[in-house]
Formats: structure tokens, C-alpha cells, sequence
């Protein structure tokens, strides 16, 4: 069995070349003007602010905007609200992301929720989930947008397969309903769940994103399985044992390489499919 490594940092690339020729049109047709995405990052997180730093370079290259907004980790949820209506208001703005997770005084649910659905780029909102739950146009939570983008070009088989995820907000629930709609039959997971490794041992798909380093183990891996790790920790290790799980899985995502460039081209390539219906 040859096992194939889902590389999203070459994929990526492949989209951003794409996404190139997207936004030079955009700007023909635009009197000059470019695709704009505004990030909301509250407080001096350094994670938050280098993935917010990662989003503005890969705007860079495509040649579409960026316009970074700083709030101070004292700012209250009636100060981001603000921010939130002044940027809904603006029709220079394709799409919106306020960087997770911000300072605990925040009511981070109520800001997602304020996000003009047309320019929730990041699939934060409960609408714009609810809409591609039921299958139907949405923007999807980037992360486990990117993951299916990255499933499809590999072509991995995705109907009648067995798939355990987790339930996080984010990438949990959003990926599990992806899956679903794709045809799979989805087993979602929990720091309550029994007989975890039983579980996953019987799984054709795993999702691994707990946010915990090599939390799955490779002997939980099932012979044949496809692996998905969205995990990032210190040494470059994801939340599955992949040096134990690789040589049982018909393909796997590297830990870095694999998810993380997807979830930024994917963000990138709804900001810049929102500026296209704007026009």
C-alpha cells in the first residue's frame, strides 16, 4: 500500500495562483479595487498575532488587501461590537475574521454573531453554519472548509466511509456536518466519550483536533485509515502519534504542511469569492 501524504502547503500554493488571477479581474472590474479583509485581533495573544500575520502575507500574495485592526486586551464587547458595525457598513470590505480566541470579558459568540452573514468569510456565525449544515450556500469554517478541499483534490474516497471527529465549535461540528452532507457516516467525540481508542480503531476517517499533543495514539489507527491531524504543538507534532500512525494509513496530512496552509487559502478564497458577488 502506497500511502499518500495530503499536502496542503503545495495545494495551497496551487490556490493562491489561482486566487492571483481572481482578484487581477476583480480589479479590472472594479475601477482598481482590490479585495479587502479585515482581521479584529483583541489583546497581544503572540499565536493570534502571528496567524493574523500569516492571513495579511498571504492576502500580499495574491495582490488583494489587508486591514488590520488591533484592540487592546482591556477592550469590552461593546467596543469590538463597534468595531464589527463600522466594518458591516463599509462596502470597501470583502470579508471579516476576528481572530479566536479573545480576552474572557468578551462575549465572543455575540461579536461572531454580528458579522454580516455576506462577509463571514470565516464560517463563524450561527447562520452561516446552520446554512451549510442543511447543504446549502454558505461560507464554511475555514479550517474544515480546507480539510474537504483537501480530501476532494486527493480524491479521497469520502461516501459510505465511517469518520470519527470531534465537536469544537470551529472544526468539530462544522467538519462533522461536511462529512455528513459528503455522505459519510460521522461518529463525533468528547472528553466524555467511553471507549475512545475502540472508537477510533474502527474508523476509515480521523479528524484529530483535541488540541492536545499526540493525544491519538498510532495504535489506535486503523489499517488503511486516513489520518487528519489540525493539531500544532512545540516540536512540530500535531495531536496524533504520526510517527506510530503513517505506516498504517492510506494517507495522512503532515504535521506542519498539511491542514494549516489550507485553512489560510481557504479563508483567502471566500474573502475573495465575497468581493466577486459584491460586484
Amino acid at each position: 500500500m502506497k500511502t499518500i501524504i495530503l499536502d496542503g502547503k503545495v495545494l495551497a500554493q496551487q490556490i493562491e495562483k489561482e486566487l492571483a488571477l481572481r482578484v487581477q479581474r476583480i480589479k479590472e472590474r472594479n475601477n482598481g479595487k482590490t479585495p479587502i479583509l479585515a482581521t479584529i485581533l483583541v489583546g497581544d495573544d503572540p499565536a493570534s498575532a502571528t496567524y493574523v500575520r500569516m492571513k495579511g502575507n498571504a492576502c500580499q500574495r495574491v495582490g488583494m488587501e489587508s486591514l488590520k485592526i488591533v484592540l487592546p486586551q482591556t477592550s469590552t464587547t461593546d467596543e469590538l461590537l463597534n468595531e464589527i458595525a463600522q466594518l458591516n457598513a463599509n462596502p470597501d470590505i470583502s470579508g471579516i475574521l476576528l481572530q479566536h480566541p479573545v480576552p474572557s470579558q468578551i462575549d465572543e459568540r455575540c461579536c461572531f454573531e454580528k458579522i454580516d452573514i455576506t462577509k463571514d468569510v470565516d464560517g463563524v456565525t450561527a447562520l452561516g453554519f446552520g446554512r451549510m449544515a442543511m447543504n446549502e450556500l454558505a461560507y464554511g469554517s475555514a479550517t474544515p472548509a480546507g480539510i474537504m478541499r483537501l480530501l476532494r483534490h486527493y480524491q479521497i474516497p469520502i461516501e459510505g466511509k465511517s469518520a470519527v471527529v470531534g465537536r469544537s465549535p470551529i472544526l468539530g461540528k462544522p467538519i462533522a456536518m461536511m462529512l455528513l452532507n459528503a455522505n459519510a457516516t460521522v461518529t463525533i467525540c468528547h472528553s466524555k466519550t467511553q471507549n475512545l481508542p475502540d472508537i477510533i480503531s474502527r474508523a476509515d476517517i480521523v479528524v484529530g483536533a483535541v488540541g492536545r499533543p499526540e493525544f491519538i495514539k498510532g495504535a489506535w489507527i486503523k489499517e488503511g485509515a486516513v489520518v487528519v491531524d489540525a493539531g500544532y504543538h512545540p516540536g512540530k507534532v500535531g495531536d496524533v502519534e504520526l510517527s506510530a500512525a503513517i505506516p498504517k494509513c492510506a494517507a495522512y496530512t503532515p504535521v506542519p504542511g498539511g491542514v494549516g496552509p489550507m485553512t489560510i487559502a481557504t479563508l483567502i478564497a471566500q474573502t475573495v469569492e465575497a468581493a466577486e458577488k459584491s460586484l
